[in-house]
């Protein structure tokens, strides 16, 4: 349904739709809010099955020599159970679920910058998710542990192991779009008046978490990546047989999992200051100071990834220089648990659900930082890192620490997303359950790491000291989360039973999303908000200054198209993810070789088959998407900034490419310097890369001038330009094609790690001239079917940017593999 003249919230609670009406709606939908439950919904319903994993992993182990789960049975569970709850739960729900719902609502604006791209995102995490699922029905789930550590992961005994590749791979491209999304939304949308200094500190959680994820996901996207190449095509930077460094890889994956707890960690931090301001009816304790450490948690958590790593042989300097960040990462988190207590401390607490949550996070937090603290010691480390101490330790972080502010946050803002409130004494129950649970679990597993007891084990004998007891009661604390998970469910269900009785301020909040109804309409707000913010708290500063708010006639608000060709492409990927985990273009394995393509087996041809037709889907949509314009009447836009909304989202967007081939670079490089990837006498001709260079560098400057072109009104001159590009481009790829099949044909890449590092790295370069070509072909194709105008711009603009970037590295690439 496309939304022109919003309706008002009585004629939209008024309207009674059916099931399939619901999802169409949600499936083309472009508000923020319903793609924020989205996120909320299905990270719930990952946290579900999560638990349930949970607690086999608990039955199993509750006694000695158990045969519940037994053998790589066991670590499929296992990795399920890590792979949900870390990628489907902790991190969407905080960042992308609270994040699109309450994001746009604080900021008081009508949606986040490039909504169509908001619904794109949502719908490649629900579908990376079902290709996590279907590879259940594929010949089983990888039982290679979340980390899916080399060359564990690469072993032909191993199933599952490429459709988590490809899932993670996804779901990180929709991260990385919601990521800069929100960036552009914070830094070119926020309400007139509104200054970065006036931001609620849940935006600025967010702000600092988007940042922090487009600069660290290349880490294991890398890891991803090269695993995935390795098992199809036997391409690999960390193969010893060629002299790879196996280490490479953890490397790659904790430069961004680590930083990772922090995406888990700062979202919650920001829902819990809201909390305690509103509950304390304070103003939040050292503002300035909780922004700092945010920022400064962003910055040290980029230099930590080592401390997972320091029984490996690492050099000793290497140790004490991580050891010392990893100490040095505690303080501004530390700061924030100080920020939270002084809020809370002197204040007229309102001793609502919310209130017990964030209590329970800050002591629980508190233990699991100090555990923390003490993993970071190297001595101490190494007796303890393949222990239960350091389950205990995470889960103590993440479950009864991070995910009590995910319950948190849904209790304080339930009656605002509803417009109904969750049982009190039920949500009490919900909670006590959940603390005491957590504690019955992970306390003993702290004194059976400590006792010697490894992790990623499926039974343990029986005779050791304490270890049968200790494994029981985490098993009955297990069983009591669950519960506890119970009757949160049964909660949810029974308040949406209510009819809606909440007013726009349950909480008697101070930030402009309680100003909203609840819930909210689907423009957000009927009012103009005054233009001077004093504080970060505008509806207390507001009343006290008499200030009022501004009635708008909702039939003059105007908001983007609902369009469903960002499903479509979302489910373009969906079949090409499906075919890429289980089949390829041809009947290819690296141990055999090339075989006829109908002598695989059934699922390899029928994923295969699948995996071409994703194509056309893919293709088709995309053009139709772009075809469409994002508002049915003209409308100006509201930028903070000199620059437009698509240019901003590309500007953050591109943080995260750089930080991709800045990874994969460095460990070429590491390889090189060590003397293991030594190029071969026959390398990649330089003549042929000049020729490339010049082809390239030639197309930046033309379709900067076509980009200037088309914004002067030289339409005409503009599409030419265009058109030229794609030659250029497409000439480039074709010289391409030609080293890289004169090149295979020389040496064996599976015999020569310079070669692998190659195909690698300039193969990932071809796919982003690809990428670029088609972002290219885009606003072609709009500007040959007349959809730009002054209001219209296309996406020429971020468009051109990329091709630009496509360039820069380009010019890296041609240093570093065919000069040096």
């Amino acid at each position: 349904m496309t939304v022109q003249h919003a309706p008002t919230p009585q004629q939209a609670s008024a309207e009674r739709r059916g099931a399939w009406e619901v999802i169409k709606d949600y499936m083309m939908t472009t508000d923020h809010k319903k793609i924020g439950l989205l996120y909320i919904i299905v990270s719930i319903l990952a946290f579900g099955i999560g638990g349930v994993l949970a607690v086999g992993i608990r039955l199993q182990l509750a006694l000695p020599e158990q045969t519940l789960l037994v053998g790589n049975t066991y670590n499929q569970v296992l990795t399920l159970h890590a792979a949900l709850m870390i990628f489907f739960f902790l991190i969407p729900i905080g960042l992308f679920g609270f994040g699109n719902y309450f994001l746009p609502l604080q900021l008081g604006v009508r949606d986040v910058a490039l909504p169509r791209v908001n619904t794109f995102a949502v719908w490649l995490f629900i579908f990376s998710l079902i290709l996590v699922i279907l590879g259940l029905a594929n010949g089983g789930a990888p039982g290679v542990g979340w980390t899916f550590y080399y060359p564990l992961s690469v072993d032909a005994n191993q199933t599952g192991v490429s459709v988590l590749m490809v899932a993670l791979i996804l779901n990180g491209i929709g991260s990385l779009l919601g990521s800069a999304n929100f960036a552009a939304t914070i830094v070119n949308m926020r309400a007139p008046g509104m200054s970065l200094w006036k931001m609620p500190i849940f935006v600025w959680s967010i702000f600092a978490t988007s940042i922090l994820q487009l600069a660290s996901l290349g880490g294991l996207t890398a890891a991803a990546m090269v695993t995935y190449l390795e098992i199809k095509l036997g391409l690999s930077m960390f193969n010893p047989g060629i002299g790879g460094v196996p280490v490479l890889m953890q490397q790659f994956f904790w430069f961004y999992s680590h930083p990772a707890v922090y995406v888990m960690l700062l979202p919650y931090l920001g829902i819990g200051a809201e909390i305690a301001s509103t509950m304390a009816r304070k103003p939040l304790f050292g503002y300035r100071v909780m922004v700092y450490s945010i920022l400064g948690i962003v910055l040290v958590s980029l230099l930590v990834w080592l401390h997972h790593m320091f029984a490996l042989g690492i050099p000793e300097a290497w140790q004490i220089a991580f050891m010392i960040a990893t100490m040095i990462v505690a303080v501004p988190t530390g700061v924030k648990i100080f920020n939270l207590i002084g809020t809370l401390w002197g204040g007229r607490i309102l001793m609502k659900t919310p209130t017990y949550w964030l209590i329970g996070f800050i002591f629980n937090f508190l233990i699991g930082g100090i555990t923390g603290v003490s993993l970071g010691m190297v001595p101490f480390d190494y007796q303890v890192t393949m222990s239960y101490y350091v389950v205990a330790h995470f889960h103590n972080v993440m479950m009864f620490g991070t995910a009590f502010l995910a319950m948190g946050g849904i209790y304080y803002w339930w009656p605002k997303m509803t417009g109904r409130f969750l049982n009190e004494k039920t949500g009490m129950l919900h909670f006590w359950l959940f603390m005491v649970g957590s504690w019955m679990t992970f306390l003993p597993q702290y004194v059976l790491g400590l006792l010697g007891m490894p992790r990623r084990y499926y039974t343990y004998p029986e005779g050791n000291l304490a270890w049968t007891e200790l494994n029981f009661v985490s098993t009955l604390g297990a069983l009591t989360l669950l519960a506890g998970g119970i009757v949160f469910v049964w909660n949810m269900y029974q308040s949406m039973k209510q009819p809606i009785t909440a007013g726009p301020n349950p909480w008697g909040g101070f930030t402009l999303e309680w100003t909203a109804a609840s819930p909210p309409a689907a423009y957000n707000f009927a009012h103009e908000f005054p233009r001077n913010f004093p504080t970060e708290r505008p509806l207390y500063d507001w009343e006290q200054n008499g200030e009022t708010l501004t009635p708008v006639d909702p039939k003059s608000i105007h908001l983007p198209q609902d369009s469903i060709w960002p499903f479509m492409t979302a489910v373009g990927l969906l079949l090409m993810g499906y075919g890429l985990s289980f089949g390829w273009f041809t009947n290819y394995t690296p141990a055999g070789g090339l075989q006829p393509f109908f002598q695989a087996s059934f699922g390899h041809v029928l994923a295969s088959v699948v995996l071409y037709l994703s194509f056309p889907v893919f293709f088709y949509s995309l053009f139709k998407w772009a075809g469409t314009r994002e508002y049915a009447v003209p409308v100006e836009h509201h930028h903070l900034t000199k620059y437009d909304n698509g240019f901003m989202g590309m500007s953050w967007f591109i943080i995260s490419e750089v930080g991709l081939f800045a990874v994969l670079i460095a460990g070429y490089v590491y390889l090189r310097v060590i003397g293991a990837a030594e190029p071969p006498a026959l390398r990649p001709n330089v003549w042929l890369a000049a020729v490339n260079t010049l082809i390239l560098v030639s197309s930046s400057f033309v379709v900067h001038k076509a980009e200037q072109d088309l914004h002067h009104g030289r339409a005409t001159w503009g599409r030419l330009g265009l058109f030229i590009t794609l030659l250029m481009g497409g000439l480039f790829m074709i010289f391409q094609v030609y080293e890289f099949a004169l090149f295979g044909t020389e040496s064996d890449w599976k015999q020569n790690l310079w070669q692998a590092c190659f195909f690698i790295i300039v193969g990932l370069h071809g796919l982003h001239i690809i990428i670029g070509g088609v972002g290219v072909a885009l606003p072609y194709y709009q500007a040959m079917t007349g959809k730009m105008d002054k209001y219209n711009h296309g996406s020429i603009v971020p468009a051109s940017l990329y091709w630009h970037l496509v360039d820069v590295v380009w010019l890296l690439i041609v240093a570093i593999f065919y000069a040096w």
